[in-house]
This record gives C-alpha cells, sequence and structure tokens, in this order.
C-alpha cells in the first residue's frame, strides 16, 4: 500500500549538519500529515519535527533554530535539515507518514513508518 524510507543518517561530529530524507511510495491519493520522530537508547520515541493536518509546523523545544522540515509535495518527500548538531541528537530517526491511499473505487487510511536511519554525533 504505502511504503516509507528514510535516508541520510550517518556520523557527525558536534556543531555539524546532516540532512535527512523521506520517500513515501505506492497507491497514494494524499498526504495529510508528515512528521520526523526520534528514538534514543533507552528512551521513548519522541516528536523531533511535523506538518500537521491543519498545514502548521511543530518543533520540538530542543531543536528549535537548528532544525527545519521541509516537503516537496509533488514527490511526495520530506526533509529534515539538522545543524548545529548536539551529541543528545543522537538517535534513530524516523519518518511518518498518515494519509489515505487508493484501492480499487476505494480510499483508506494509512499511518506508516520508515525503518529508521541512525544520527550519531560526537562530541
Amino acid at each position: 500500500q504505502v511504503h516509507v524510507v528514510e535516508s541520510g543518517g550517518g556520523l557527525v561530529q558536534a556543531g555539524g549538519s546532516l540532512r535527512l530524507s523521506c520517500a513515501a511510495s505506492g497507491n497514494i491519493f494524499s498526504i495529510n500529515a508528515m512528521g520526523w520522530y526520534r528514538q534514543a537508547p533507552g528512551k521513548q520515541r519522541e516528536l523531533v519535527a511535523q506538518f500537521t493536518s491543519g498545514g502548521s509546523t511543530n518543533y520540538a523545544d530542543s531543536v528549535k533554530g537548528r532544525f527545519t522540515i521541509s516537503r516537496d509535495n509533488v514527490n511526495n518527500a520530506m526533509y529534515l535539515q539538522m545543524n548545529s548538531l548536539k551529541p543528545e541528537d543522537t538517535a534513530v530517526y524516523y519518518c511518518n507518514v498518515i494519509g489515505y491511499y487508493s484501492r480499487g473505487s476505494f480510499y483508506r487510511t494509512y499511518d506508516t513508518w520508515g525503518q529508521g536511519t541512525q544520527v550519531t554525533v560526537s562530541s
């Protein structure tokens, strides 16, 4: 139905930058919300940044001013530009996409996660 793939993670020194990409594919009829989440070892998954269904953007307080979320509606893609990275940003970053997909003459909701991409920031 709908598949989501993240890319762009890696190892970077503190103060450096990375750009994550998220690509959604399949029988997508609409994308209503998209977001980036992260999960560090031993911690719960948390919201990093998102486009809400109402069209607004939200950022976690810990990344405001450093991270920027953007999207490409034509290609069903989303990006996360991460600047001034800190060791505490180290985590697996996940992309989440919510919307409707087509199935014959019907439409169904989907809420799909990618497999995650590792971001490691060394001090």
